[in-house]
Protein backbone atom coordinates (compact mmCIF):
# COMPACT_ATOMS: atom_id res chain seq x y z
CA UNK A 1 0.00 0.00 0.00
CA UNK A 2 1.12 3.43 -1.18
CA UNK A 3 2.15 6.45 1.82
CA UNK A 4 -0.78 8.20 -0.27
CA UNK A 5 -2.92 5.39 0.52
CA UNK A 6 -1.86 5.05 3.94
CA UNK A 7 -3.17 8.51 4.76
CA UNK A 8 -5.72 8.42 2.61
CA UNK A 9 -7.47 5.82 4.78
CA UNK A 10 -7.26 7.34 8.00
CA UNK A 11 -8.75 10.67 6.43
CA UNK A 12 -11.65 8.68 5.61
CA UNK A 13 -12.57 6.91 8.53
CA UNK A 14 -12.41 10.23 10.52
CA UNK A 15 -14.40 11.96 7.83
CA UNK A 16 -16.72 9.04 8.11
CA UNK A 17 -17.19 9.22 11.84
CA UNK A 18 -17.58 12.84 11.73
CA UNK A 19 -20.86 13.16 9.41
CA UNK A 20 -22.09 10.35 11.07
CA UNK A 21 -21.49 12.04 14.39
CA UNK A 22 -23.21 15.45 13.04
CA UNK A 23 -26.74 13.49 11.60
CA UNK A 24 -26.83 11.55 15.08
CA UNK A 25 -27.05 15.14 16.96
CA UNK A 26 -28.97 16.49 14.76
CA UNK A 27 -31.32 13.65 14.81
CA UNK A 28 -31.03 14.08 19.03
CA UNK A 29 -32.50 17.38 18.66
CA UNK A 30 -35.21 16.84 15.78
CA UNK A 31 -36.97 14.46 18.49
CA UNK A 32 -36.42 16.97 21.28
CA UNK A 33 -38.22 19.21 19.07
CA UNK A 34 -40.94 16.53 18.36
CA UNK A 35 -41.09 16.16 22.34
CA UNK A 36 -41.90 19.53 23.39
CA UNK A 37 -43.82 20.32 20.50
CA UNK A 38 -45.57 17.10 21.87
CA UNK A 39 -45.99 18.61 25.29
CA UNK A 40 -46.78 21.62 24.55
CA UNK A 41 -49.62 20.53 22.07
CA UNK A 42 -51.11 18.10 25.23
CA UNK A 43 -51.56 21.31 27.75
CA UNK A 44 -54.07 23.28 26.88
CA UNK A 45 -53.22 26.00 29.26
CA UNK A 46 -49.81 26.39 27.23
CA UNK A 47 -51.67 26.14 23.52
CA UNK A 48 -53.83 29.37 25.19
CA UNK A 49 -50.97 31.25 26.21
CA UNK A 50 -48.97 30.60 22.88
CA UNK A 51 -52.37 31.58 20.21
CA UNK A 52 -52.04 34.72 22.28
CA UNK A 53 -49.67 37.20 24.15
CA UNK A 54 -46.17 37.91 23.82
CA UNK A 55 -45.01 34.70 24.84
CA UNK A 56 -44.52 33.23 20.80
CA UNK A 57 -42.43 36.50 20.11
CA UNK A 58 -40.30 35.72 23.42
CA UNK A 59 -39.25 32.60 22.17
CA UNK A 60 -38.45 33.09 19.02
CA UNK A 61 -36.00 35.91 19.85
CA UNK A 62 -34.64 32.93 22.69
CA UNK A 63 -34.30 31.20 19.78
CA UNK A 64 -32.55 33.43 17.56
CA UNK A 65 -30.06 34.53 20.56
CA UNK A 66 -29.23 31.16 20.77
CA UNK A 67 -28.33 30.29 17.56
CA UNK A 68 -26.41 33.53 17.62
CA UNK A 69 -24.68 32.98 20.77
CA UNK A 70 -23.86 29.16 19.47
CA UNK A 71 -22.61 30.42 16.24
CA UNK A 72 -20.11 33.49 17.44
CA UNK A 73 -18.97 31.45 20.50
CA UNK A 74 -18.50 28.16 18.75
CA UNK A 75 -14.94 28.42 19.22
CA UNK A 76 -14.88 29.54 22.73
CA UNK A 77 -17.17 27.09 24.10
CA UNK A 78 -16.98 24.14 25.52
CA UNK A 79 -17.95 20.84 24.20
CA UNK A 80 -21.10 20.46 27.41
CA UNK A 81 -21.60 24.11 27.06
CA UNK A 82 -22.49 23.79 23.39
CA UNK A 83 -24.24 20.63 23.47
CA UNK A 84 -26.53 22.28 26.15
CA UNK A 85 -27.37 25.19 24.19
CA UNK A 86 -28.02 23.31 21.32
CA UNK A 87 -30.43 21.43 22.77
CA UNK A 88 -32.06 24.21 24.81
CA UNK A 89 -32.52 25.39 21.52
CA UNK A 90 -34.13 22.45 19.67
CA UNK A 91 -36.37 22.38 23.01
CA UNK A 92 -37.48 26.25 22.53
CA UNK A 93 -38.14 25.33 18.90
CA UNK A 94 -40.35 22.18 19.40
CA UNK A 95 -42.69 24.66 21.82
CA UNK A 96 -42.98 27.45 18.96
CA UNK A 97 -43.48 24.93 16.12
CA UNK A 98 -46.38 23.22 18.26
CA UNK A 99 -48.34 26.27 17.32
CA UNK A 100 -48.72 24.56 13.95
CA UNK A 101 -50.85 22.17 15.70
CA UNK A 102 -53.41 25.05 16.04
CA UNK A 103 -53.74 25.72 12.11
CA UNK A 104 -52.97 22.13 10.32
CA UNK A 105 -54.01 18.77 10.78
CA UNK A 106 -51.93 16.54 13.08
CA UNK A 107 -52.47 13.58 10.11
CA UNK A 108 -51.27 16.46 7.17
CA UNK A 109 -48.25 17.55 9.39
CA UNK A 110 -47.47 13.77 9.87
CA UNK A 111 -47.84 13.16 5.82
CA UNK A 112 -45.57 16.41 4.95
CA UNK A 113 -43.00 15.49 7.82
CA UNK A 114 -42.79 12.42 5.99
CA UNK A 115 -42.23 14.03 2.65
CA UNK A 116 -39.75 16.25 4.20
CA UNK A 117 -37.45 13.30 5.82
CA UNK A 118 -37.39 11.75 1.89
CA UNK A 119 -36.67 15.15 0.76
CA UNK A 120 -33.61 15.30 3.29
CA UNK A 121 -32.32 12.66 3.00
CA UNK A 122 -31.98 12.42 -0.59
CA UNK A 123 -30.25 16.01 -0.92
CA UNK A 124 -27.89 14.72 2.06
CA UNK A 125 -26.95 11.78 0.40
CA UNK A 126 -26.57 13.57 -2.98
CA UNK A 127 -24.58 16.32 -1.54
CA UNK A 128 -22.09 13.91 0.66
CA UNK A 129 -21.48 11.89 -2.76
CA UNK A 130 -21.76 14.23 -5.78
CA UNK A 131 -18.41 14.92 -7.35
CA UNK A 132 -19.80 18.15 -8.46
CA UNK A 133 -18.86 21.44 -6.45
CA UNK A 134 -22.06 22.93 -5.20
CA UNK A 135 -19.62 26.48 -3.29
CA UNK A 136 -20.99 28.49 -5.88
CA UNK A 137 -24.78 26.98 -6.20
CA UNK A 138 -24.80 27.22 -2.36
CA UNK A 139 -23.62 30.81 -2.90
CA UNK A 140 -26.27 31.89 -5.06
CA UNK A 141 -28.98 30.29 -2.54
CA UNK A 142 -27.75 32.29 0.24
CA UNK A 143 -28.48 35.40 -1.75
CA UNK A 144 -31.37 34.05 -2.98
CA UNK A 145 -32.36 33.25 1.19
CA UNK A 146 -32.14 37.35 1.77
CA UNK A 147 -34.77 37.69 -0.78
CA UNK A 148 -37.09 35.26 0.35
CA UNK A 149 -36.40 36.92 3.87
CA UNK A 150 -37.55 40.51 2.54
CA UNK A 151 -40.37 38.98 0.79
CA UNK A 152 -41.69 37.51 3.71
CA UNK A 153 -41.39 40.85 5.91
CA UNK A 154 -43.14 43.18 3.61
CA UNK A 155 -45.95 40.39 3.25
CA UNK A 156 -46.39 40.76 6.60
CA UNK A 157 -47.77 44.07 5.74
CA UNK A 158 -49.29 43.34 1.97
CA UNK A 159 -50.87 40.03 3.70
CA UNK A 160 -50.77 38.57 0.00
CA UNK A 161 -51.87 35.17 -0.29
CA UNK A 162 -50.26 34.23 -3.85
CA UNK A 163 -46.92 35.95 -2.16
CA UNK A 164 -47.21 34.13 0.31
CA UNK A 165 -47.19 30.90 -1.33
CA UNK A 166 -44.20 32.35 -3.96
CA UNK A 167 -42.38 32.52 -1.12
CA UNK A 168 -43.13 29.08 0.52
CA UNK A 169 -42.37 27.54 -2.94
CA UNK A 170 -38.90 29.60 -3.08
CA UNK A 171 -38.00 28.38 0.77
CA UNK A 172 -38.62 24.87 -0.55
CA UNK A 173 -36.47 25.21 -3.54
CA UNK A 174 -33.70 27.16 -1.70
CA UNK A 175 -33.48 25.13 1.40
CA UNK A 176 -33.33 21.66 -0.52
CA UNK A 177 -30.68 23.21 -2.59
CA UNK A 178 -28.72 23.93 0.69
CA UNK A 179 -28.92 20.49 2.26
CA UNK A 180 -26.98 18.92 -0.53
CA UNK A 181 -24.72 22.12 -0.30
CA UNK A 182 -23.99 21.64 3.80
CA UNK A 183 -24.04 18.02 3.25
CA UNK A 184 -20.99 18.40 0.84
CA UNK A 185 -19.66 20.99 3.19
CA UNK A 186 -19.19 19.41 5.84
CA UNK A 187 -17.74 16.13 4.28
CA UNK A 188 -14.86 18.47 3.56
CA UNK A 189 -14.29 19.97 7.61
CA UNK A 190 -12.00 18.51 9.53
CA UNK A 191 -12.88 16.98 12.53
CA UNK A 192 -8.55 16.80 13.54
CA UNK A 193 -7.91 17.89 17.12
CA UNK A 194 -9.05 16.81 20.59
CA UNK A 195 -12.31 14.98 21.44
CA UNK A 196 -13.81 18.45 22.31
CA UNK A 197 -13.18 20.19 18.88
CA UNK A 198 -15.09 17.21 17.24
CA UNK A 199 -17.74 17.20 19.30
CA UNK A 200 -18.23 21.25 19.27
CA UNK A 201 -17.66 21.05 14.85
CA UNK A 202 -20.47 18.26 15.23
CA UNK A 203 -22.80 20.18 17.21
CA UNK A 204 -22.00 23.18 14.71
CA UNK A 205 -22.24 21.05 11.59
CA UNK A 206 -25.95 19.26 13.17
CA UNK A 207 -27.64 23.00 13.81
CA UNK A 208 -26.66 23.78 10.07
CA UNK A 209 -28.11 20.71 8.88
CA UNK A 210 -31.64 20.71 11.88
CA UNK A 211 -32.14 24.72 10.42
CA UNK A 212 -32.18 23.24 6.70
CA UNK A 213 -34.91 20.47 8.00
CA UNK A 214 -37.14 22.34 9.53
CA UNK A 215 -37.31 25.39 7.31
CA UNK A 216 -37.63 22.77 4.73
CA UNK A 217 -40.35 21.03 6.71
CA UNK A 218 -42.28 24.45 7.63
CA UNK A 219 -42.32 25.65 3.71
CA UNK A 220 -44.04 21.96 3.29
CA UNK A 221 -46.51 22.75 5.81
CA UNK A 222 -47.36 25.94 4.22
CA UNK A 223 -48.02 24.68 0.82
CA UNK A 224 -49.53 21.12 1.07
CA UNK A 225 -50.71 21.36 5.36
CA UNK A 226 -54.55 20.52 5.48
CA UNK A 227 -56.19 23.57 7.48
CA UNK A 228 -58.34 22.95 10.11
Amino acid sequence: MSNITKRAAPRADTQQRFITGVYAWMTAALAVTGGAALFAVSSAGFMRLLSGGMLPLGLCVAEIALVWYLSANIRTLSAARATAVFFIYAALNGLTLSVIFLVYTASSIGVVFFYAAAMFGGMSAYGVLTKTDLTKTGNILGMALWGVIIASVANLLLRSSGLSWLVSLATVVIFTGLTAYDAQKLTRVSAAGDSETYTKQSIFGALRLYLDFINLFLALVRLFGKRR
